[in-house]
Order: structure tokens, then C-alpha cells, then sequence
């Protein structure tokens, strides 16, 4: 059963205010293993699962560009992981940056640079966790110590009690004091022995997976990252979904006050086999999988977002070839026809990355994204030394208005505003 400890914080701390140099009685929480652990849903709870993977399955069935733009909905993780304080960078900044990591262009800010290796290290390190056979803590301490790559002190599991809230100096205010050091290695053995298994649905076992692991809290600092992180692996390695295509922890720090009690909840002192603690797992189960369900329905609003600005690019370039009296409909082997094929994922280009992704010589890169660019779907801008990168703007903006959406606590930036820290509204369209 998960047990709150009684314990006795002994300070050392000198030089500081009193109320910082205190010493006192806290209580650490152990929760239950997960391996073999019940789970017994209602029937609504049960029902409400089954949706949510209805849901994420057909979204990563339906949508190649949700996959292709999905990296950039962890833009704000990615911003509130690397503490980077100002005006967040804009999607168009991040692609720049992106590009950036292949050749050089002008003017990117350290901000932007940041959150673009940010992102790169998340999608590497999650897929590393995904195509692991066995997967074990050596691996998730590896992953973790991959997006902290400049903080060593903080690699490795933690051998110090940590706690969330409070003061900085001790955990006798804390809002939540994770199990003692040395209860950390076996939960998280138990908890990598669970992921491997599938006694449980994907999405249940994705939602335990991560209240169990922001329960133990098992590093000293980035396992926020680590715990979001984990959410995909699971899903992806239960064959849900082969993309972060679910912005699920966007829509839980969105949703934060309705998050942190689903853990409280979870954090129950109640027998495991008790009505008691089988409701406590299945309460935060069911606030895990409301979550799954309405980024489902926001990630497939994005999804349709996408699909209308196709719609609206094959207009474009049929005009602009109609007027030019040549053939209304790109070759499908053409370079103009392979740069559209992929560019909400890669809405930031140069005549070498589409020679490069595209198999296709730079003077053919070129010449289709001037054709792109004079039919208005892209456009160009200057990186330095006489030369230009490709933008393109609609894709850019959806990013951006999504973001904005998934950080408004009614999914509607009409009815209630972004959280702060969003990045600043595109100037295309009107809010929504």
C-alpha cells in the first residue's frame, strides 16, 4: 500500500533568513509498485478510455502533417524546460533555429537556439525508449541525463530528498515530499518492469506510468521532461500512436489546478485491494484519460486545419500555373510536388535541404520553391551572405494559433486568454 512516512528535517543551512534555517517534522510519500497492481474502472471510466484511444488511433492513422508538425506543440514544454525567461520565441524563430542545426543562418537568438536543441534531444531521446526492446531505469537515467546535457550535477538517480513547492531550503512547507532516497532505484525497476508489460490499456498504462513517476521524482531537477516524455514512450510502444501526436501534457499543464488533484488523489494511503485505493487509482485514470480525449479533439482540429490549407495550396499553385499556361498539376515525382508533400513538417527550407531530404538537384529545389514562393505559399527571407530560406507562413501560424489554443483553459482564446509565457498571436487571422 502507498504509505506517508513520518520524517525529521535536520537544517544546516546558515547565512539565511530564519524561517529558511528552520528544522522540523515532514512526512514523505512511497507509493504502491505498479507491476501486478489492480485496476478495477467503472464503467464509465471505461468507456471514456476506449474513446480516447479511438481517438489517438484514428489521429495517427489520418494525418501525416499532425505527425509532420507535431515536434512543434512541444515548443512549450520546450521553453518552460530550459527556463528561458522573456518573450517566448515564435514557431518561425524555431524553424529558423532548426534549420540553423544543418547550415548557417543569420540572426537566430539564443532563445530559439535553445528550444530548437530542445526539441531535437526530446524526439531522440523518446525514440530511443520506444525501440528498446527491455526497456530499464539505466535507460530512463540516460535519457534524462541527454536533456540535461549541461547539467551533471544533476545526473543519475538521486541519492538527496527533493520535494515540489515550498521553500528552496527545506520541505517542511512543501506542497509534496516524493519517498527517501534510498526507496528510488526499486520503484523505478518496478516502474520500467511495468512499461514493458501490458497489463493494463495504453492509455491506462500511460496515465499511471506518469503519476507514478512524478510520484517519485526520481531526479533532482528535469523530471518534468523526463515524465512527459514517458507518456509518448508508452503509447508508442503499445502501437497507439508512432508520433507525438497527442499533446496530452500540454492539455494537463493547461488544465493544471484539475492535474495536480488528480495526483493528490492518486497519492492515497488506502490498501491498494480497498474500495478506497481501487478509487483513488481509477480517479486519476479517468482525469488522465478526459486529458487524452480533448487533446484528441484539439489535435484533430489541427489535423483539419491542415487539410483546408492543402485544400488552399493545390488553388494556388493551379492558378499560378494556369496563368503561366503550363500544366495545372505538379508531376507527382516533380520537386515542386515533394516539397509539398512535406512541408508541414519542414515549413522552414533552402534549395540544399530540399536537395537533401528530397533526393533532387539544388537548381530543381530552387526553381520549385520560387514556384512556391510567386503562387504565395511561401516566402523568402534573407539568411546571411546573398542567401535566402523559404517560409512558409500558414503552416507557421497554425502552429502558433494552436499553441495559443491549447493553452487557453477553454481551448478558445476568445473566451479565455493563453497562460502566459505563450508566444505572441500571428497577425494573419483573427483570434479562435
Amino acid at each position: 500500500m502507498g504509505t506517508w512516512l513520518d520524517a525529521f528535517w535536520e537544517s544546516s543551512v546558515t547565512g539565511m533568513p530564519r524561517r529558511e534555517r528552520r528544522s522540523g517534522p515532514y512526512r514523505t510519500y512511497s507509493p504502491d509498485s505498479l507491476v501486478g497492481s489492480a485496476l478495477a474502472l467503472p464503467p464509465e471510466t471505461d468507456e471514456l478510455l476506449a474513446s480516447a484511444e479511438r481517438g489517438v488511433r484514428t489521429l495517427s492513422q489520418a494525418s501525416g502533417d499532425l505527425a509532420g508538425i507535431s515536434r512543434f506543440l512541444l515548443r512549450s514544454e520546450a521553453i518552460a524546460s530550459s527556463r528561458i525567461e522573456g518573450i517566448a520565441p515564435s514557431a518561425r524563430q524555431v524553424a529558423l533555429a532548426e534549420l540553423g542545426q544543418r547550415e548557417a543562418v543569420r540572426g537566430i537568438s539564443e532563445q530559439a537556439q535553445m528550444v530548437a536543441d530542445n526539441m531535437t534531444v526530446v524526439r531522440e531521446a523518446t525514440s530511443r525508449l520506444v525501440e528498446m526492446p527491455g526497456l530499464t531505469t539505466e535507460a530512463i537515467v540516460e535519457v534524462h541525463a541527454a536533456l540535461l546535457p549541461n547539467e551533471p550535477r544533476h545526473h543519475g538517480l538521486r541519492t538527496v530528498q527533493n520535494w515540489i513547492g515550498g521553500s528552496d531550503w527545506h520541505p517542511l512547507d512543501a506542497d509534496f515530499v516524493p519517498p527517501p532516497p534510498d526507496e528510488v532505484r526499486p520503484l523505478m525497476d518496478d516502474l520500467a518492469a511495468y512499461i514493458n508489460g501490458a497489463a493494463h490499456s495504453p492509455i491506462a498504462q500511460a496515465a499511471l506510468v506518469h503519476a507514478q513517476f512524478e510520484t517519485v521524482h526520481p531526479f533532482t531537477d528535469g523530471n518534468g521532461r523526463v515524465g512527459r516524455a514517458l507518456i509518448h514512450t508508452v503509447l508508442a510502444r503499445r502501437g497507439v500512436t508512432t508520433d507525438a501526436i497527442l499533446p496530452i501534457s500540454l492539455v494537463l499543464s493547461t488544465l493544471r489546478e484539475t492535474y495536480v488533484e488528480g495526483l493528490t488523489i492518486y497519492r492515497t494511503d488506502a490498501p491498494p485491494l480497498t474500495p478506497a485505493g481501487l478509487r483513488a487509482r481509477a480517479q486519476w485514470v479517468h482525469t488522465f484519460a478526459e486529458a487524452a480525449l480533448l487533446a484528441c479533439e484539439q489535435a484533430g482540429r489541427i489535423a483539419h486545419e491542415l487539410h483546408e490549407i492543402r485544400a488552399d495550396w493545390d488553388d494556388k499553385v493551379t492558378r499560378a500555373r494556369r496563368e503561366r499556361c503550363t500544366r495545372t498539376t505538379p508531376r507527382a515525382d516533380s520537386a515542386t510536388a515533394r516539397v509539398l508533400s512535406q512541408l508541414p513538417a519542414t515549413p522552414v527550407l533552402t534549395a540544399a535541404t530540399v536537395a537533401s531530404i528530397h533526393d533532387v538537384s539544388e537548381v530543381a529545389a530552387m526553381r520549385a520553391l520560387d514556384e512556391l514562393c510567386s503562387a504565395g505559399i511561401l516566402e523568402a527571407k534573407s539568411i546571411g551572405d546573398a542567401r535566402r530560406a523559404f517560409v512558409c507562413p500558414d503552416v507557421l501560424d497554425t502552429i502558433t494559433w494552436a499553441e495559443r489554443r491549447l493553452a487557453s483553459t477553454t481551448f478558445d482564446t476568445r473566451a479565455s486568454a493563453p497562460l502566459p509565457g505563450t508566444p505572441a498571436a500571428p497577425a494573419r487571422r483573427t483570434a479562435d
